[in-house]
């Protein structure tokens, strides 16, 4: 049985279709009408091996903030709704990932419980098209949603390569984490 999801919302700010499979094979469409988000989200996509669809417009003549926050909301929204029970889930799973100078990490437990710890210190206020001050609250909407406990950390000198290799992090760490790899619930508690 495949694990996929179909979320739409809309606000007065944005209107979002997403599709998730997260036992697909890494295909994407994106399109946000933010260059250098549609780039990371594909990355997310190819190196999960989630197959990711995302419509979203937004009110980005404003800025970016409302279409990153909106969609980080979907996708954990997509993300939980896919899992189902999480029966046989791995659950905890974390990556280290290098890019040049950067090193990003990424820790998580889909336990049904939110919590994000972030250390991104980025040097520049835009990345693209892409305020970097948004990639931690994408990673906070995103854990929200999706009831996931993340950390997540990041350092280096050239902010693209911190930002690619936290949204590259991030997919590794949630493709190992959602492997169903045993038949058991994954917790002493008998639920997630």
């Amino acid at each position: 049985m495949m694990r996929k999801s179909k979320i739409q919302r809309k606000t007065s700010e944005t209107e979002i279709c997403l599709e998730l499979n997260i036992d697909g094979t890494g295909q994407y469409s994106v399109e946000t009408g933010i260059h250098f988000f549609n780039h990371m989200l594909e990355s997310f996509a190819r190196h999960s091996l989630f197959d990711l669809k995302v419509e979203a417009i937004g009110d980005i003549e404003i800025d970016d903030h409302h279409t990153i926050e909106d969609v980080g909301i979907v996708l954990g929204e997509a993300l939980q709704e896919a899992m189902g029970d999480k029966k046989g889930i791995r659950r905890m799973a974390h990556a280290l990932i290098p890019m040049d100078e950067s090193l990003a990490m990424v820790a998580i437990d889909l336990s049904g419980r939110n919590y994000t710890v972030l250390d991104m210190n980025f040097h520049q206020y835009k990345v693209g098209d892409l305020s970097t001050e948004n990639v931690s609250h994408f990673f906070e909407s995103f854990a929200q949603t999706g009831k996931i406990n993340l950390h997540a950390r990041c350092e280096g000198e050239n902010d693209h390569h911190q930002v690619e290799a936290l949204f590259k992090a991030l997919a590794r760490a949630l493709f190992d984490a959602t492997r169903v790899v045993h038949e058991q619930m994954p917790s002493t508690k008998g639920v997630l």
